[in-house]
């Protein structure tokens, strides 16, 4: 398998603002996890986890060798880090093909996107990241393309303008994204298969750390492998930062081994605590439980609150803190439950209002 990477970065989303220092426990790929590919697996077989989606693909895969098919095209959607690039390439693997990794940002006109489909051959792999980001024409593009692997090319200009139909070799388009619900209806509608990925539970987290630590040549014991695992929000891409940082912390304190203790010591240093939470997700609990009362709150209002911008909270931040229930997005905003006041210390009765319905009953007795 060949993987062609596109040469153009994608620009940061208008109106976001990086944070001052990268967050460990971010699931957005950083600098420092360049060196993840190391740590992907080669096969379909030894992916660990998201086990539903590997029978389906399994059967899609081994479907499209029998016929000597091009795959049909595939969304994968869900939150990052996940794996929807390491089981695109594993797909392209499996097939025997090349694989083309760009991102829909690095799309801005029509030549950028009908050059890719123009160099793509019989069975490759073109995958879209971000693909909910793609504008209108490059949308516009890849219908034909996706149909009928046709290439629609607009010739002069005016009333003398024509449309002249390439023909394009069968490929299969795979497309991931965060926001499948941010995708247009007419495309959505010509993915043969739509997959979500899900978090991952703390046992499968726990046997990637302890394979990836054979890997990097790691001493990792099972109950630090589980300590890490269980601070690293279903995210391998995180697990996978947790463990770089837990074995420099046990190099330069000379840990013969890496256990319990020694893990909870380093992450404990870095303020990721037992949930997997750091101090700007406890800031966001906080601010709900003990400004607002546990809410609702708007999203606005809590942006400007912890001066961070609104798209950094709900890409970045909501989806694990929902996912642990400590979190709640409601039609008037949002809500800190009572497990998250539990959970930073607080009086569960701070979030008493925010978990009252959202109709409460007015008929007199």
């Amino acid at each position: 398998m060949a993987i062609i990477p596109s040469d153009q970065q994608p620009p940061p989303r208008p109106g976001t603002k990086p944070p001052a220092q990268p967050r460990l426990v971010a699931p957005q790929q950083q600098a420092q996890d360049i060196s993840e590919n190391s740590l992907r697996p080669r096969e379909l077989k030894d992916y660990l986890g998201q086990s539903e989606l590997k029978q389906s693909l399994g059967i899609a895969v081994a479907a499209a060798r029998q016929r000597a098919e091009a795959l049909d095209h595939m969304l994968f959607y869900g939150p990052p880090g996940l794996g929807k690039t390491t089981i695109s390439m594993l797909i392209a693997s499996e097939m025997g093909t090349q694989i083309r990794i760009t991102s829909a940002p690095a799309l801005e006109r029509p030549r950028d996107i009908a050059g890719l489909l123009v160099s793509l051959q019989p069975g490759d792999i073109l995958f879209i990241d971000e693909i909910h980001r793609l504008n209108k024409v490059a949308e516009e593009i890849l219908y034909p393309a996706m149909e009928d692997f046709m290439l629609d090319i607009t010739i002069g200009k005016g009333q003398a303008a024509r449309i002249k139909r390439l023909p394009l070799k069968p490929f299969t388009l795979i497309g991931a994204t965060t926001r499948a619900g941010a995708i247009s209806a007419p495309l959505r509608t010509r993915f043969g298969l739509v997959q979500r990925l899900r978090f991952y539970t703390a046992e499968e987290m726990q046997a990637i750390l302890l394979k990836n630590a054979q890997i990097l040549q790691i001493q990792l014991l099972p109950d630090g492998a589980e300590a890490i695992a269980r601070r690293a929000r279903g995210t391998p891409r995180v697990a996978n930062r947790l463990l770089k940082w837990v074995r420099d912390y046990a190099q330069v304190h000379a840990a013969a081994a890496i256990d319990a203790q020694v893990a909870a010591a380093a992450l404990d240093m870095l303020q990721v605590d037992h949930a997997g939470l750091d101090p700007v997700d406890r800031q966001i609990l906080s601010t709900l439980l003990l400004n607002y009362q546990g809410g609702p709150v708007g999203i606005d209002t809590l942006a400007a609150a912890i001066s961070e911008d609104v798209a950094t909270i709900e890409d970045m931040i909501e989806p694990f803190l929902m996912q642990c229930g400590f979190l709640q997005r409601t039609p008037r905003g949002r809500v800190a439950t009572a497990l998250a006041a539990e959970h930073l210390g607080l009086d569960p009765r701070l979030a008493a209002a925010a978990t009252l319905p959202l109709f409460e009953d007015l008929s007199l007795e």
